[in-house]
């Protein structure tokens, strides 16, 4: 495993491939729709989960449902995977160490730190049973590996039915649901008629069927 300084730990989103040198693997994991790496230290997800102003935050941007079976969708920043991309921390530099995927955080949040979380293919990181990039739903998210995760996203995406069907992209598909989410609040509309906003948000994505 290289330095955790190497590749410009905690980098993310990563809005373009660095031109200095091969980047094949980290390349590979965004066409699947993994987070690059980030390498954050254990001890720093340790802070930043014990941190109660770190938490509001993350859960003010989480728009949550009572039920386990609703995605939780993230309403902040989307990053060019479609994941949240929520900023824990403030940290000086280009790097932006502290800005972190949603899921990697609210996973920790809920199940205590998971060293070398998200670091690289040989580490573990977390799936989204649900393939909707942007959910923070705790009984959607397990603990898998990068192999784990692209055979899933193999067998699952020429399902018109799934998330990652969706002709938007999951960056396209992960900001109109949170836009459709933040209308609805805007208008001060219930649970029920911001379900209804997220279903057509989400069967605007939908592939259109020859049968």
């Amino acid at each position: 495993m290289p330095p955790e300084n190497d590749f410009g730990p905690g980098l993310f989103p990563l809005s373009a491939v660095n031109g200095s040198g091969p980047a094949l693997v980290d390349e590979q994991l965004a066409l699947i729709g993994e987070p690059t790496p980030v390498r954050i230290p254990a001890v720093e997800w340790a802070s930043w989960l014990a941190d109660e102003s770190v938490r509001a935050r993350y859960w003010a941007k989480v728009y949550r449902t009572e039920s386990t079976e609703d995605c939780w969708f993230f309403l902040g920043g989307i990053s060019s995977t479609g994941h949240a991309s929520f900023r824990a921390a403030s940290r000086p530099g280009r790097t932006r160490r502290g800005t972190v995927p949603g899921h990697l955080y609210g996973y920790q949040l809920a199940h205590g730190v998971i060293p070398r979380l998200g670091w690289g293919t040989d580490s573990p990181t977390v799936c989204h049973t649900c393939d909707n990039h942007s959910c923070q739903q705790p009984t959607h998210l397990r603990l898998g590996t990068a192999a784990e995760n692209r055979a899933e996203w193999l067998a699952r995406r020429r399902d018109p039915g799934s998330p990652l069907a969706d002709l938007r992209g999951p960056a396209g598909r992960s900001r109109a649901i949170g836009a459709a989410i933040r209308a609805g609040q805007k208008d001060g509309d219930s649970k029920a008629e911001i379900a209804a906003h997220i279903r057509v948000a989400i069967a605007a994505g939908r592939p259109l069927s020859l049968w």
